[in-house]
């Protein structure tokens, strides 16, 4: 489960199926180098993104992915 508290590196290598949520909230964190130490709460604060709606979102991809077929 991803948390608010987690760095947005460790996210998209860990779950590169999240990368396309950041880009679609507007956060283009993959070429990003502050990334790496970035939590995304505060990521999104700087690019004024709802930061529940973008959890729920990443948590949603990733649960789908996980799924078995």
């Amino acid at each position: 489960m991803i948390s608010r508290e987690m760095k947005i590196g460790d996210v998209m290598t860990r779950f590169p199926e999240t990368i396309d949520v950041f880009d679609r909230f507007g956060l283009d964190c993959r070429d990003c180098q502050i990334a790496e130490y970035e939590e995304i709460e505060h990521g999104a604060a700087v690019h004024h993104v709802d930061i529940a709606a973008l959890i729920d979102e990443l948590n949603r991809v990733i649960a789908d992915t996980n799924e078995p077929s």
